[in-house]
């Protein structure tokens, strides 16, 4: 079932990529056709910064998209750098998520939360397998010298 999830997270993150850069440019335009200062700043400067929000925000998530769609069809987990990337992207749906409520309604709450579902079961689909050995907890029973069970005789 990881798969599947995987493949359609990275494409639902390549579809909201669109959905970033087409607001964004919208807004861009909007300012830059309106002229107008926001508290004396240049209306020049707030287009320009709306269009690297745009396209910056749209390249990340295309990389989350891509690193999800990757894990999905190889069926490999993420490397390091790929899972820092997935759990910054669902931290970033969280937040809007719950900004999204006041400001957008609640569809818009609805679908940032599907996408945060969608992450964070490609996340734990492609965690560490406790039976594979890969966890790096102790292991109950055996003393490692330090602490202060160590010595002390195991629980019945």
């Amino acid at each position: 079932m990881r798969r599947p999830v995987a493949v359609v997270t990275g494409l639902v993150l390549f579809g909201e990529a669109v959905g970033i850069v087409l607001i964004n440019a919208v807004l861009a335009t909007v300012v830059d056709n309106q002229k107008m200062s926001l508290a004396g700043m240049d209306p020049e400067a707030m287009s320009t910064g709306t269009w690297v929000m745009g396209w910056g925000s749209g390249l990340l998530l295309v990389l989350c998209g891509l690193v999800a769609l990757v894990a999905g069809v190889r069926d490999r987990a993420p490397g390091r750098a790929g899972r820092i990337a997935l759990i910054g992207c669902a931290v970033v749906h969280g937040v809007l998520g719950a900004l999204t409520v006041g400001l957008v309604g609640w569809s818009a709450f609805a679908f940032m939360m599907a996408v945060l579902a969608l992450l964070v079961l490609t996340l734990l689909g492609y965690g560490p397998d406790p039976a594979a050995g890969d966890d790096a907890g102790p292991v109950p029973g055996e003393g490692h010298g330090q602490g202060s069970g160590a010595g002390a005789p195991a629980p019945v």
